[in-house]
């Protein structure tokens, strides 16, 4: 009883031992291995949205470094108060306008 199929080519390519061991290594680097490529390529995505936020938070930081310069100057506080919270002098009144679409109204 011989094999019908040592003769043909893709059952040598199969039977040969090199081939299994390459096989079984592109599987193990591939799923297995704690450095595999999938954690490799989460590892890089990951790198890549830290590095976003890096850049926009250095970007926040100097709008807030030139907002501190500005609020040095007394006259630029004052303006924030008034803008920001709403403060005034004892002889002023103040009247806000909200215009439509300018806040996000409760809908009851």
């Amino acid at each position: 009883m011989t094999n019908p199929y040592k003769d043909k080519r893709w059952f040598k390519f199969l039977s040969n031992k090199y081939v299994w061991v390459l096989l079984f290594f592109v599987v193990w680097m591939l799923f297995l291995d704690n450095y595999s490529y999938f954690d490799h390529r989460f590892l890089d995505h990951q790198i890549n949205e830290l590095q976003d936020n890096k850049k926009y938070f250095q970007k926040e930081i100097k709008k807030d470094e030139e907002q501190i310069k500005q609020l040095k100057n007394p006259e630029q506080i004052e303006k924030y108060a008034r803008e920001k919270y709403f403060m005034k002098k004892d002889s002023e009144d103040i009247y806000i306008i909200q215009f439509e679409g300018d806040t996000i109204q409760d809908k009851e």
